[in-house]
């Protein structure tokens, strides 16, 4: 059995699907600069127009459902891939009263959002996933393994996490914020932008005209240390070859990677490095650089934007790039127009927890 991604849709601080890819291959960025969220110290985000992002989470797994064969969710399993989960709930009744006491302790919680969509929708169960940056890419990865084995037809994979202030603080403490627009890759880069968004892919066993096939998954944990990764990069290629050995395809067959590339000297660094190591001469760029780091999002978004490259035969180009810092791996400064049957997507986490995901345009 075979994992096939049906529908999709997306909102990040560049607005749906359609609007995402259009300001990645326009090289427009959603992130803006902020001179008050932390008190003086400028600092790139990526925020969302909304007024409740509870809403506008339901919004979006609609929008899926809408554009489905499916006429509601009843025999559908939820799997939630999140950062954050309720944290921006608590954030708001604390800096409005000044105190804990009026904290809901049931909202704070990483399954809040998948307990909202179950009463929202009637999902026939439910999952959260929380490993910081490869939230959703472990939802995926286990999405897969479910429908091979026939345990459910129908998955709805969400990665979704609101912007906040706790977040934004600790990447702040950890010197890994950059003042401007992110850029990945290049020599000269001050690290990252925190943002937001929501992803929903529904993930059926059944192929349909426009089917994207999850292909191959690959996971790797190398535990190195809490924050940086293995400068050897050996959980990166590890967890890369994992994901082309599953689908069982060589390096040389994949037609693009989505990087992590967060923009931070540690990351960027790294998974170059594992890049070089596996491939040669394979088109790399990271979208982070429009849509911001978007946490346990990040995957959910990025597996879109994969589905969507293929679809669209272009590849884009690396946005913000002056000079790479890795000459020995290709960063297209323009987008390429070509045929794209395979592209992998990388999510590397905080703990050496690294999760690859290998998308393949259906035949």
């Amino acid at each position: 059995m075979k994992a096939y991604i049906n529908s999709y849709e997306l909102d990040s601080c560049v607005g749906n699907s359609k609007s995402l890819m259009r300001a990645i291959y326009n090289q427009e960025s959603g992130i803006t600069i902020d001179t008050s969220y932390m008190q003086g110290t400028p600092v790139g985000l990526g925020v969302m127009h909304y007024s409740d992002f509870f809403e506008t989470l339901n919004s979006v797994v609609n929008e899926v459902l809408l554009h489905s064969n499916l006429d509601n969710f009843h025999d559908t399993l939820l799997l939630v891939g999140s950062s954050v989960g309720g944290m921006q709930e608590s954030e708001r009744h604390y800096f409005q009263d000044k105190n804990y006491k009026n904290i809901e302790s049931s909202r704070h919680t990483i399954s809040v959002i998948a307990d909202s969509l179950v009463e929202e929708f009637h999902f026939s169960s439910s999952r959260s996933f929380s490993t910081a940056c490869t939230s959703s890419a472990n939802a995926l990865l286990v999405a897969k393994r479910l429908i091979e084995v026939g345990a459910y037809k129908n998955i709805v994979v969400v990665g979704a996490d609101a912007l906040c202030y706790t977040t934004v603080c600790g990447f702040h403490a950890l010197s890994v914020l950059s003042s401007k627009v992110c850029t990945p890759f290049n020599e000269d880069r001050e690290g990252m932008n925190v943002a937001e968004a929501i992803a929903v892919l529904l993930l059926q066993d059944e192929k349909f005209e426009h089917s994207i096939e999850l292909a191959g998954v690959g996971a790797s944990s190398d535990a190195y240390h809490m924050t940086n990764p293995d400068p050897t990069a050996d959980g990166a290629v590890s967890s890369m070859y994992s994901a082309l050995k599953d689908a069982g395809v060589d390096a040389k067959d994949v037609d693009y990677v989505n990087a992590h590339g967060t923009g931070t000297v540690a990351n960027d660094t790294v998974e170059a490095l594992g890049i070089e190591r596996l491939f040669d001469g394979v088109a790399v760029s990271s979208t982070k650089a429009i849509t911001g780091h978007t946490l346990g999002a990040s995957a959910g978004i990025e597996a879109i934007v994969s589905c969507e490259v293929i679809k669209q035969g272009l590849i884009p180009a690396q946005a913000n790039l002056v000079e790479a810092q890795n000459k020995n791996i290709y960063i297209p400064k323009e987008n390429i127009k070509r045929d794209v049957v395979y592209v992998l997507s990388n999510s590397f986490a905080f703990g050496g927890n690294n999760t690859s995901l290998l998308f393949k345009g259906a035949e």
